[in-house]
């Protein structure tokens, strides 16, 4: 069995998006809703969620973001979190999308909450799972985003630097519950994108840049999300390897029309790990009536 069959149906695009070339994964019609992934992520990790969602009555694109997967990976930008949100309004615009949903795991959740800052009016309702780029203004918390910066990005070198499949394999049960989730054809499949002729060097740029410490300067803080007035699920896990479950929660209550809901059995990717609940609970939020 290969996870490809969970997405009979959808088909696989390239659009140029703000003049990079994007690999996007999408079904259905409706509204738009663009799902992203984490750090060093593609879109292979939506595959389960991609169909079932697009049959709640949308358009669903799960796409890999700038310097991910099969997208372009420039030597020649800094990946901070205005270009990854750069790359998204461009891809908002390929497809001809005045605004879309967004579904953002990890760092897909901090573009997703970022776009939203700057700009409002291209983001309809938000869902930020198990999400990066939270930082609240206790002490202790911000300590321990400090540590939970520093393990991203130990655990991420490690697996991108001179990879073998074995070290990808490991990277990818640290961020599972259980991990025999983790199959061969997916550990596979993401040795390939990390070992892509000719993606050495941005891979390297990358992992260094995106977790380093002057991408904090980026992160959204309590001010931040007091700001952001979209319908947002902060959605998290109940074995989350990161961030805790307690910063998801403290976020919800910042952000002004924002709940929080919790997936059992599952670790970084409920969206992989826990498919039937994720987007049970995702397509419920998302197929409300448009505003």
């Amino acid at each position: 069995m290969t996870f490809w069959t969970d997405s009979l149906g959808a088909e696989t695009r390239f659009r140029d998006a703000a003049g990079w070339r994007t690999r996007s994964i999408e079904a259905g019609d409706g509204d738009a809703v663009i799902l992203m992934g984490g750090l060093t992520g593609h879109a292979e990790g939506f595959l389960r969620n991609v169909v079932p969602l697009s049959e709640r009555g949308l358009r669903v694109y799960a796409i890999d973001v700038l310097g991910h997967g099969l997208t372009d990976r420039p030597t020649d930008v800094t990946y901070h979190a205005p270009v990854f949100t750069r790359h998204l309004i461009g891809f908002l615009d390929a497809i001809g999308a005045e605004r879309a949903h967004l579904v953002g795991q990890s760092l897909g959740g901090w573009i997703a909450l970022y776009t939203a800052l700057k700009h409002p009016g291209r983001v309809g309702r938000i869902v930020s799972v198990t999400g990066a780029g939270l930082l609240l203004s206790d002490p202790g918390r911000a300590t321990e985003s400090e540590r939970v910066h520093a393990q991203v990005k130990a655990v991420t070198t490690k697996a991108a630097s001179a990879p073998t499949r074995e070290s990808v394999r490991e990277r990818l049960e640290w961020l599972m519950h259980d991990p025999a989730t983790v199959t061969d054809e997916l550990v596979e499949c993401r040795y390939r994108y990390y070992t892509l002729p000719g993606t050495e060097k941005a891979l390297a740029k990358l992992v260094a840049e995106q977790p380093g410490e002057a991408n904090r300067a980026y992160m959204l803080d309590e001010d931040d999300l007091a700001s952001i007035g979209h319908e947002t699920l902060v959605l998290w896990s109940d074995h989350n390897p990161t961030t805790p479950a307690e910063v998801g929660r403290r976020a919800s209550e910042i952000l002004p029309n924002a709940t929080f809901d919790t997936i059992a059995g599952a670790g970084h990717w409920p969206m992989f790990e826990q498919p039937g609940e994720f987007n049970r609970i995702v397509g419920d939020f998302l197929a409300q009536d448009s505003r």
